[in-house]
């Protein structure tokens, strides 16, 4: 069957593969639209299957939130680069997805990765047609959803790459992209001192005590050293206990006080971390392979 331009056409529109692919495709599948269609997915896992090893560890962060403010999706879709971090169909694809979780009861990334999109298609089929057409390793990382029963949401996005999601109960929608904006840049760990793990506690005070004692000085000096520092410790990486960021004069605590507000939880994404980045370092890598010759 003679492979026309319009059906070359048709299929670069359907899956937004290059031209020579859909011809290639369409020439393997006697002109049949549909099998060439699951051919080129075919072809997508391939390449998907070859590219899963390489180490993405840019993209972007995407927030979703309902029209009533209760519930909401922190969401981290990850690429190789930059540029493609910033890509068009990139970043439409990670809104899609974050639009699915939220209108759908989806508790872990496998069981999201067989969930349908607004195209109809699961968010695997869709990903796997990306990293076809756009020739990196894209990677669905994690999300939070947040169903809030005594509170709202807000949201705070610092470009694509750090988001924040906070709710609060009582204050406003200002309050809320405030405190947002500030666990953004200042990255608590927890709300309160109650967050923070026994285990985290004791293992800083051991390192404050090895520290004092080695001043020399009493033993009752010595705790209150020890105390003094535990409680700089907790200001430093509790929400409540940090100076906030518009106003250092005051802590996040007398803010939400004065303004009779809460914060119930929080969670805050950035892009890439914890995910060890590959350095290359092309001397070293010639000398070993020198010395393996």
């Amino acid at each position: 069957m003679q492979i026309t331009a319009a059906m070359v056409k048709e299929l670069r529109e359907r899956t937004g593969a290059g031209m020579m692919e859909c011809k290639k495709a369409l020439s393997e599948s006697a002109g049949d639209m549909e099998a060439a269609i699951e051919l080129m997915r075919k072809s997508g896992q391939a390449k998907a299957d070859k590219k899963a090893s390489r180490i993405a560890a840019e993209g972007t962060v995407v927030i979703a939130l309902s029209d009533d403010a209760k519930s909401g999706v922190l969401l981290e879709v990850n690429c190789e680069t930059d540029f493609v971090g910033k890509d068009e169909n990139f970043l439409n694809f990670s809104n899609e997805v974050a639009a699915s979780i939220l209108s759908q009861n989806i508790d872990s990334v496998e069981a999201l990765m067989d969930a349908t999109l607004s195209s109809g298609e699961t968010v695997e089929d869709a990903r796997l047609a990306l990293v076809s057409k756009i020739g990196e390793n894209i990677q669905v990382r994690r999300f939070s959803r947040v169903v809030s029963a005594n509170g709202t949401l807000g949201k705070y996005m610092h470009g694509s790459r750090i988001g924040v999601m906070a709710e609060l109960d009582g204050g406003s929608d200002e309050l809320n992209k405030d405190i947002a904006m500030h666990i953004a840049a200042s990255k608590p760990i927890c709300v309160d001192e109650d967050g923070v793990s026994a285990e985290t506690l004791q293992k800083e005070k051991e390192i404050f005590m090895a520290k004092a004692e080695s001043s020399g000085k009493p033993a009752e000096i010595i705790e209150k050293m020890v105390q003094g520092q535990i409680k700089k410790f907790l200001g430093e990486i509790t929400l409540m206990g940090q100076p906030f960021v518009k106003d250092p004069d005051k802590s996040v605590a007398q803010l939400l006080k004065e303004n009779s507000a809460t914060v119930i939880s929080f969670q805050r994404y950035e892009v890439g971390e914890g995910i060890e980045k590959k350095s290359e370092n092309f001397a070293e890598e010639v000398m070993a392979q020198v010395k393996n010759g």
